[in-house]
């Protein structure tokens, strides 16, 4: 007994001195710009975003409140807690947190207990057992403990990859709202777009009815011609097909909103303002609190770049699972309990029983099933690998690609403003000169055309223009950072 006590011992503290096997973790390397292609100068006082400064690091308030419009925070608010798909990513996270728990729990013994009666009754028929015809009863209680030491780091490398996808689920749950709550602003901002159309087209329908009614007057007096009338009615009845079409594109952007924030399109009603209000914030707004940065920030910021980075660490981990496959398992038992015949001596000390070893396991040939299981793991690492450096190359073409549309849609804004000034100045002289008879009606039709054109172009540059701003916000990662990750600790434990 002492003998096998003590080889026990010598085995445990074997295994507590094992070695973890497999590679350890180091994140892939990357190309990365020392600054944006679009940046513009520090200095550049017109432009929509603003250099980081020293302060940018502190906590700020959530991303939409910049815009300053309370009907967009109070549906943003409801995005995190209502938003179904933002729900499904909250439950996978709660799923890998339990599976990060599960793989720790083979670090600890595992302990079970069994209580049982039974009654065997043997043939009186066979011959020569002395048990033949006899009833015999069985009354057990037993408990067995066993435990499974990591000597070669097969337990260890599994929870570091619990841990990992644990982490990754935490971040696609924050890449999951970011991504909500950007499709919220942008549809939100969209609407308030149509909005300002219809309010344009309704402005246009009043003063086409005036311009309608002028021409039948002139008409009457015999200073205008039939078609002449015809043209002013045809414009004026095309124009309210126009602002009826717009019913469409407004039905469905209420509809989207209402299902991004949990709710169903029936009883879902949104009124809001128009996108050109003289209150409404400029775009650029949202972008001077948010700074831009440096891109190596930019991998601290993106929750998706961080969901992809620890399912790295996680396939790392998981090539030590299957390297630790070549090496034998150790497991330590132990069982103990009572039994009897008879009730009443159930309980006394004769009736125990009890079993202590080791046991030892070990694949002699498997024919190459472990070589390519852990060729299947070095291969999974490695597309993990080719999925990050992707997830960030995507994420420097996201910014990019906004900031340059942000800059291009400032400077086609002021452009297409001096287009609407310059097309209003002409409808102004071409109605004068018609209202003296110097030219006929279709010439007003044809600049009133441009105007409406031009006006409903200019409203479609500042709705992209606040789309873009919303993209940006997004692909710098919504001021997230990576220190909002769950440790490894909070990850694996149960709440």
């Amino acid at each position: 007994m002492r003998h096998l006590a003590r080889s026990i011992a010598l085995l445990t503290i074997s295994a507590l001195a094992g070695c973890t096997v497999g590679p350890d973790y180091v994140r892939p390397d990357l190309a990365v710009p020392a600054a944006y292609k679009s940046q513009p100068p520090s200095d550049a006082a017109s432009q929509d975003w603003k250099p980081a400064q020293p302060a940018d690091a502190k906590p700020r308030a959530p991303w939409w409140e910049i815009y300053g419009d309370p009907q967009l925070n109070a549906l943003e608010e409801r995005v995190a807690s209502a938003n179904q798909t933002v729900a499904a990513a909250a439950a996978r996270f709660r799923g890998a947190r339990a599976a990060a728990a599960q793989a720790r729990s083979a670090w600890f013994p595992t302990v079970t207990a069994n209580a049982a009666f039974n009654q065997t009754r043997a043939s009186s028929n066979v011959l020569y057992k002395s048990s033949a015809g006899v009833t015999v009863p069985d009354y057990l209680v037993d408990a067995q403990i066993s435990w499974e030491p990591d000597l070669w780091g097969r337990i260890s490398r599994a929870v570091e990859g619990g841990r990992a996808e644990a982490q990754a689920s935490a971040a696609d749950l924050q890449s999951a709202l970011l991504s909500m709550q950007a499709e919220l602003a942008t549809r939100y901002f969209e609407l308030r777009g149509t909005v300002e159309e219809e309010r344009l087209l309704q402005a246009t329908l009043q003063a086409y009815e005036k311009a309608l009614a002028l021409t039948q007057d002139r008409f009457a007096g015999g200073v205008a011609a039939e078609s002449d009338v015809a043209q002013a009615e045809e414009q004026l009845r095309a124009t309210q097909a126009q602002l009826i079409d717009l019913e469409t594109t407004r039905t469905s952007l209420v509809n989207a909103i209402a299902i991004l924030v949990g709710e169903t399109p029936s009883s879902f009603t949104l009124d809001v303002a128009p996108l050109n209000e003289a209150h409404s914030p400029h775009p650029a707004a949202a972008l001077d609190a948010l700074p831009l940065g440096v891109p190596s920030a930019l991998l601290e910021r993106r929750p998706d770049i961080a969901a992809a980075e620890r399912r790295v660490a996680e396939a790392n981990a998981r090539v030590g699972v299957a390297t630790a496959a070549f090496f034998p398992n150790l497991l330590l038992a132990a069982t103990g309990g009572l039994e009897a015949t008879r009730f009443s001596s159930w309980l006394e000390a004769p009736s125990r029983f009890w079993s202590l070893g080791p046991q030892l396991a070990f694949t002699v040939l498997d024919f190459g099933g472990r070589a390519a299981a852990r060729d299947a793991a070095r291969a999974a690492y490695d597309e993990s690998v080719a999925d990050y450096r992707q997830t960030v190359l995507t994420a420097f073409g996201q910014v990019e690609d906004n900031l340059n549309a942000l800059d291009v849609l400032r400077r086609e804004s002021e452009a297409q403003r001096k287009a609407v000034d310059a097309a209003q100045r002409a409808l102004g002289k071409v109605s004068n000169r018609y209202e003296n008879g110097a030219i006929t009606y279709l010439s007003v039709v044809v600049t009133q055309a441009i105007v409406l054109s031009d006006q409903r172009t200019a409203v479609s540059i500042e709705r992209r223009r606040m789309a873009a701003s919303v993209a940006l916000v997004k692909a710098l990662g919504g001021g997230w950072s990576t220190a909002a990750l769950p440790s490894a600790e909070e990850v694996s434990r149960r709440d």
